[in-house]
């Protein structure tokens, strides 16, 4: 009778570092790719599984899913607590209904209120850069309320009415599709810049040492903004997709929950990593339109939420999960 002994899934596969690895059979092959390749199939297989109100839902919390990576993509890697979501989704809302007001077509509006919103939100954010910590957090909250008055009070962009009769997506399939779409080529372009690219090892080290970035003649304002203007892009795509879903922009752009559930999600699913942020999103805004005829209670529902995970549960749900499936143990034959 063969003798057997338990063996953790990743031995032999892990080398030096968790990048590096020694693969000599496909169940390693297996064990590097799964988590991975479960992600994509199930945001391909979901939307085909859900009614067309959940559908919708689908979609919107797509829209906090780019929001939460690009609220952990500054807080974890470049060290800015940026609550200024909000103001990403409002300005690349209301740039792509005012480029398809003058008859600009919706396929162009969406990519130029992209670049344009993303280049106006780092300008505008760019005296704020020397900040850190709760002011830098403090500053960014501002900017959305800031322009919520604004509007109303000026009356520009349509005031209170907004802007109405903009063009929708034709095709609900094309609308998830592309939420979808941009969530895995975020992922993977984030991913592929924290981990592995030159410019990603100097947004680490903004966070973590700026007097070494100055040390080293580069222009710590400069990479700042790379990065606000990288974040800025997810939300303002986020902001002219939600207009193009309704036909419709208006100052509930710039509503406070573009600002806060992404924070909530990234404390959620887990600080510092690119899955947490998305994880927590897809958790949370479900259960919280599951939850919209409490009213108001849903916030004692944050609450219970965040004051668990910051206190109980530090590392998230996603380093969580990531180390039971290091640790899982099976039986080989010895």
């Amino acid at each position: 009778m063969a003798e057997l002994r338990k063996e953790r899934l990743d031995r032999g596969v892990k080398v030096r570092a968790d990048s590096i690895y020694a693969v000599s059979s496909m169940k390693e092959i297996m064990f590097l790719i799964g988590p991975g390749l479960a992600l994509i199939i199930v945001l391909l297989v979901v939307p085909l599984l859900l009614t067309p109100y959940w559908q919708r839902v689908f979609a919107i919390t797509g829209i906090y899913v780019l929001l939460s990576i690009s609220f952990g993509f500054l807080a974890g890697y470049v060290g800015l607590v940026c609550l200024g979501g909000a103001f990403f989704v409002g300005v690349g809302g209301y740039i792509s209904g005012l480029l398809n007001t003058v008859g600009v077509p919706m396929f162009l509006c969406i990519p130029l209120a992209m670049l344009l919103g993303g280049l106006f939100c780092t300008v505008a954010l760019l005296p704020c850069l020397p900040l850190r910590g709760v002011y830098f957090a403090i500053v960014s909250f501002v900017y959305p309320l800031f322009f919520a008055r604004l509007i109303p009070a000026t009356g520009w962009f349509g005031g209170t009415d907004g802007l109405p009769g903009l063009e929708v997506f034709s095709n609900q399939w094309g609308l998830l599709y592309l939420m979808v779409g941009v969530i895995l080529v975020v992922i993977f372009g984030i991913s592929r810049l924290v981990n592995y690219e030159d410019i990603g090892l100097v947004f680490r080290g903004v966070k973590d040492n700026e007097q070494a970035i100055k040390a080293s003649g580069l222009n710590l304002t400069w990479y700042k903004a790379q990065a606000v203007f990288i974040s800025a892009v997810m939300g303002c795509f986020g902001g002219a997709y939600l207009t193009h879903m309704y036909g419709w922009v208006g100052i509930s752009l710039f509503a406070t929950d573009f600002s806060i559930m992404p924070l909530a999600a990234t404390v959620v699913g887990g600080v510092g990593t690119i899955f947490g942020p998305l994880v927590g999103a897809f958790l949370l805004v479900p259960i919280s339109e599951a939850l919209r005829a409490f009213g108001t209670l849903r916030i004692v529902f944050y609450a219970v939420i965040l004051v668990f995970f910051v206190v109980f549960w530090t590392e998230g749900l996603v380093d969580y999960l990531k180390r039971k499936y290091e640790q899982f143990e099976h039986w080989v034959r010895v």
